[in-house]
């Protein structure tokens, strides 16, 4: 069994659910889980976990994500996107007066936190519904706006009334909402074009790996070369080991003494840290208690 994380590059025409059930058959593997999903249409990482690393499902899921996006000016659509019903179209006159400043203006000023209310398209749930489901079936309810992030907001191109721009967020921002909010302040409309998904938190699309890669790499055996393991995911957390007559009490994921650690570390009260096997097995993140003088387990990461 792989324990881990893929860091996989979704195609369009996929779905987050698809590319999770085409990693089952792969990797012959029923325990899997995705960490956010992607627009169908939508391209770019999507970390999947493994095993004992689906425990960084919720983790991941609210790291920062970076995407590039193109927004079309002059267009409102049902689904906030380009593959939407139309519901209005701006006249001419109005977007020939759209210059490149004032787009500017009005994309920075969304830099920081702004309350954004959900899309109707979306798989949030409303009374135990899927706003999709209901909007499917023509009904439309009342979203509450949610607190979102945006902490990085960059034009890249302008070819209006196409604006192509790099923005990283928080979690639960829709770009599409983003793009018609946008479109909405400028008195045209906007949707969303196109949408890359670069960045999740450590995982860039450069590296992000196609399904056909990843079955390239199972008839080769080395799926395990490119899964990345847990630890990974924690580099600002300094490593402990333990020695050979606490690593019982490490397999058990008891509370280890601070006697029972490497000679010469020093820890800070509430500190947490990555804790290994003499070997350099990992296990878990634990935390360092002073007034009990013991480390205790945080998030257990046993091999299955």
């Amino acid at each position: 069994m792989y324990n881990g994380i893929l860091n996989v590059y979704k195609e369009a025409g996929y779905t987050s659910h698809d590319v999770v059930a085409k990693l089952r058959g792969i990797c012959k593997q029923k325990k899997i889980g995705h960490t956010g999903t992607l627009d169908p249409e939508a391209v770019g990482v999507l970390p999947v976990c493994f095993g004992s690393g689906t425990k960084l499902c919720d983790l991941l899921t609210d790291w920062d994500k970076e995407y590039i996006a193109a927004l079309r000016l002059g267009l409102t659509t049902d689904t906030q996107d380009i593959t939407g019903q139309v519901l209005s179209k701006a006249d001419e006159e109005a977007l020939a007066n759209l210059d490149e400043e004032q787009v500017r203006e009005s994309i920075l000023q969304f830099l920081g936190g702004y309350e954004q209310i959900p899309p109707m398209y979306s798989a949030l749930k409303v009374n135990g519904k899927k706003l999709y489901e209901l909007a499917r079936a023509g009904k439309e309810v009342e979203r509450k706006p949610r607190p979102v992030t945006i902490s990085e907001l960059e034009i890249l191109e302008f070819a209006l009334p196409l604006v192509h721009f790099r923005v990283v967020c928080s979690k639960g921002t829709y770009i599409r909402t983003l793009c018609h909010d946008i479109g909405k302040r400028l008195s045209v409309g906007g949707v969303m074009e196109s949408l890359t998904r670069s960045r999740v938190g450590i995982f860039t699309i450069d590296k992000a790996l196609t399904l056909a890669k990843l079955e390239k790499l199972r008839d080769e055996n080395r799926i395990s070369d490119v899964m990345i393991l847990p630890d990974a995911v924690f580099p600002d957390l300094r490593a402990v080991k333990v020695g050979d007559n606490a690593v019982r009490l490490l397999q058990n994921g008891n509370r280890i003494p601070e006697n029972l650690l490497a000679q010469g570390i020093s820890l800070e009260d509430g500190e947490e840290v990555r804790m290994y096997d003499r070997t350099g097995q990992f296990y878990g993140i634990y935390q360092y208690h002073s007034k009990e003088q013991d480390v205790k387990p945080v998030k257990m990461f046993l091999p299955e």
